[in-house]
């Protein structure tokens, strides 16, 4: 988020939400607190349900610690049909794929010749 500040969003949240294209209290407004949870969620990020009763917090203009336990209960239910419906993809893997450096070949009459190692100016 950029300009105004909300309640509840320090600097981490607010950098996941303009990471996500949630740039002002109107665009939060838009989307709701369970939607941009959402997206926080399917950006790859991993909030705890923290930020969404502090999403909401801020919509109520309250702390997020106020909020009763069954509007919390009503936002957790909200999130989980959203996921239930179009569940979080997987995360990719950290790192990319692992190459084996080992090259079979075969000779001009088809039989397998001894493996090398590539060099790294081959690849």
């Amino acid at each position: 988020m950029s300009g105004a500040k909300l309640r509840n969003i320090g600097p981490k949240s607010a950098a996941w939400l303009r990471q996500v294209g949630l740039r002002t209290p109107e665009d939060l407004v838009a989307v709701g607190a369970v939607g941009a949870f959402v997206k926080v969620r399917r950006a790859g990020f991993k909030p705890s349900l923290n930020l969404l009763y502090s999403l909401e917090g801020a919509l109520q203009d309250c702390h997020w610690q106020e909020l009763p336990e069954a509007r919390r209960t009503v936002l957790v239910a909200e999130y989980e049909a959203i996921i239930a419906d179009q569940p979080l993809k997987k995360a990719p893997p950290a790192s990319g794929p692992v190459y084996d450096r080992t090259v079979e070949h075969r000779d001009d009459d088809g039989d397998q010749a001894p493996p090398f190692e590539m060099d790294d100016d081959e690849r």
